[in-house]
């Protein structure tokens, strides 16, 4: 029973509802005020008291379908139709009307429609599209409305724009799609026959000759191997005629056209005229002992009889036996094979090898999986030795041996590559330098002092002579730089002389240049150092060595270096002097040079340095940025944002050095390290905190005083080594390294 109108009593109906969207009824249309949302629903979409609104879209009801739109959810998906109309000719004798078949393509994602028309040939007709993708509408008078799926089945008649569409059939997926949806599908209808279309297939038929002739049909193979050339390597043994010998055949056989070509490969003064061709581009045949044939008598029909006038009009009679055929057989692709010996024009050449666009050719179309190459070739002679003749003394080595190896004299070839990588590059001048002192009985040239430097880039030595006060010696050059022989070689030989290289100077090395005795006592740090980096090229710094050639001393030196190290040091501080542990190694007589010790003494001394500032740091490279007027802070961060690909704000090392080498940044090569290991964390850097220090523009710091950059280089690692006998050495790391560890090298 119905509840009674009162408060309390009453159902709320926007209980559990979630639009109240309104619809727009009314707008100004030429600035009158009108009604047009007659068929828009009431608020939240509720249709109003008495309002029907009929779907414009092949969509399903609310709640029967999914919730994807039906742009997504019908995406790609097409009802095809087969349908005919008919159109009437009136001015034309032959046909009266034509019946011209067509496609209706229905898209289901906005219900749009479209009509096409298969091309046919010669049909006069422009055909293709008949009515492009739109929504039709409804013929009138419900022209207000548009097409949808439901008005689709077959055998059945639709108006599309006053042209009647009578629809015959459809494809498997449109039935499928109907039926599941609950249409009825009518018998399928016949397309009527076109009278006009029937008439030009009975013109065509009769046409068509009773008897064809015989017809080659080479334009496939013409089209499908234009320049696809295979290629033999052969070859025609002459040896048995006078003045014969054998001769090397290239052999070419085009699958265009099935003709076979053949070249002859004459090798340089072989005495023999360079010919353009063995043989003519032509179809090679197999008997070769047929004698030649003149023009049209080889013919493949024969003509027997021939009526009536000579042309147009005439008739002949063909030969249907062939009798007068010549039957000769040609070689084919099938008839070559490596190993095989074919007839060219009665000499045999044997086929030796292929290239390997021929051997796949034949893998894919014969399945032959061998070609094994047949030995034609006779191997090349040794070439005689060409004797260098002795060095007379005129200018370098290398230039007397290039004016003998033609008659246009070369200078001689130098090292680029070497050079390049080698060279000078900023700080890094790749020169090694040694302190060295004469070896003689003479007292005062025992007493002076030389640097001895080493250029990578070219081997080349200077000796130069540091001038000292009250000596009595000019200082100076002493030698000029230049390769430097080594000694105890003969002058005037046919060998290229041997020189000094970076791996014969090492401390405590003696070179004799020039018939003087230099003995190597010191060297810069630069030079330890690369030894040390490129311990693979200086045996003498590298560390894994040395401390193999320790391990195999005796046990008996080995228990005495435990013991020496021991008693040196009775507080058992774990350091012992350097120049104590120098005069151990040295006095044990283990084959260990000076160098070799110095190595060991920089690998494991306990080296204590001042922390650098960063502050300070920063404001030198800022120094150094404002006078070289360097103002490219955007694009340089713009630079590393694009490189750091996962948004982190850190790049690795090594990143960082490409793109400031990239913006040629001023910073000298040590102050340039010392930030990088300052602000690196890890394995990567902070570029943007770098960035933001060395940006003088927005974030200027003090100026840098002399005393400060004092400061900076002599606490910099780079700039101010600390010497190895001024450090203690840290012998139990020796020790262990020496002996608990010796795998680890």
């Amino acid at each position: 029973m119905a509840l009674p109108f009162l408060p309390g009593f009453s159902r709320n109906k926007n209980l559990g509802k979630e639009k109240f969207h309104k619809s727009q009824h009314f707008d100004y249309s030429n600035g009158v005020p009108l009604l047009v949302g007659c068929e828009k629903p009431g608020i939240g979409g509720e249709l109003l008291p008495g309002q029907k609104i009929r779907p414009k879209y092949s969509i399903y009801p609310r709640g029967a379908g999914g919730d994807v739109p039906s742009w997504v959810a019908f995406d790609k998906q097409v009802l095809c139709f087969e349908a005919y109309f008919t159109e009437a000719v009136p001015e034309k004798r032959e046909e009266t009307y034509r019946i011209r078949k067509c496609k209706i393509l229905f898209y289901l994602e906005d219900d749009t429609i479209q009509v096409v028309e298969p091309e046919y040939k010669n049909s006069g007709i422009p055909q293709g599209t008949l009515i492009r993708r739109h929504r039709i509408p409804l013929p009138p008078p419900d022209d207000d409305q548009f097409y949808n799926v439901y008005h689709f089945n077959i055998n059945q008649q639709m108006e599309l724009y006053s042209r009647t569409f009578t629809v015959t059939n459809c494809d498997p997926f449109t039935r499928s799609f109907l039926t599941k949806l609950g249409v009825r599908f009518n018998a399928p209808a016949s397309i009527p026959e076109d009278p006009y279309s029937s008439l030009r297939e009975q013109m065509q038929q009769s046409m068509k000759p009773l008897r064809p002739y015989e017809r080659r049909d080479v334009l496939k193979q013409f089209l499908e191997h234009d320049r696809n050339v295979l290629r033999f390597h052969c070859l025609w043994d002459d040896s048995n005629s006078a003045f014969g010998e054998p001769h090397e055949l290239t052999l070419h056989y085009f699958l265009a056209d099935d003709t076979v070509e053949i070249r002859e490969v004459i090798r340089p003064n072989s005495g023999r005229d360079p010919m353009p061709k063995f043989l003519h581009r032509s179809k090679l045949p197999k008997n070769a002992l047929l004698p030649k044939r003149q023009p049209g008598e080889v013919t493949d029909r024969t003509v027997l009889n021939v009526f009536g006038p000579t042309g147009h009009g005439g008739r002949y009679i063909l030969d249907s036996l062939k009798t007068g055929a010549l039957q000769q057989e040609f070689y084919k692709d099938c008839d070559l094979a490596i190993g095989r010996k074919i007839n060219v024009w009665g000499r045999g050449v044997l086929i030796c090898d292929c290239d390997n666009f021929t051997k796949e050719y034949y893998r894919s179309k014969y399945d032959i999986q061998d070609f094994t190459p047949v030995q034609y070739k006779v191997p090349p002679a040794p070439e005689p030795p060409r004797p260098v003749p002795p060095y007379n003394g005129f200018g370098s080595e290398e230039d007397s041996l290039c004016s003998c190896q033609g008659l246009l004299p070369k200078p001689p070839q130098k090292d680029f590559r070497k050079l390049l990588e080698k060279d000078r590059h900023g700080l890094e001048s790749n020169i090694l330098r040694f302190r060295a002192k004469m070896v003689t009985i003479d007292p005062i040239d025992r007493e002076r002092a030389f640097v001895i430097s080493f250029y990578l880039c070219d081997d080349t030595i200077v000796v130069f002579e540091p001038p000292q006060r009250n000596s009595g010696v000019l200082g100076g050059k002493f030698l000029e730089r230049r390769r430097v022989k080594k000694p105890g070689q003969e002058l005037f030989k046919s060998e290229m002389s041997s020189y000094f290289s970076a791996q014969d100077l090492y401390v405590g090395a003696v070179l004799n240049l020039n018939n003087q005795l230099f003995r190597l006592e010191d060297a810069d740090d630069f030079a330890l150092s690369y030894m040390e980096q490129h311990a693979e090229e200086f045996p003498k710094a590298n560390v894994g060595t040395i401390l193999s050639k320790l391990r195999s001393a005796s046990e008996e030196k080995q228990a005495e270096i435990r013991r020496f190290l021991t008693l040196s040091d009775p507080a058992n501080t774990g350091f012992i002097p350097y120049e104590s542990f120098r005069g151990l190694l040295l006095g044990m007589e283990c084959g260990l040079s000076e160098h070799e010790v110095m190595t060991l003494g920089r690998c494991f001394s306990a080296r204590q340095r001042s922390e650098l500032d960063v502050g300070m740091m920063l404001a030198m490279a800022q120094h150094y940025l404002r006078k070289n007027h360097f103002e490219k802070f955007p694009e340089m961060t713009r630079s590393f944002v694009y490189e750091d690909r996962q948004r982190t704000g850190r790049l690795s090392t090594k990143q960082t050095r490409t793109i400031w080498k990239a913006f040629q940044l001023p910073l000298p090569e040590d102050l340039i390290r010392a930030l990088l290991n300052k602000f690196t964390e890890g394995e990567e850097i902070d570029y943007h905190a770098l960035l933001t220090g060395l940006n003088w523009r927005e974030n200027p710091a003090s100026p840098v005083l002399p005393d400060d950059a004092l400061k900076l280089l002599a606490a910099s690692p780079l700039s101010n080594p600390i010497l190895v006998a001024q450090s203690p050495l840290n012998y139990a790391a020796f020790l262990n390294e020496l002996y608990w560890n010796p795998g680890e090298v």
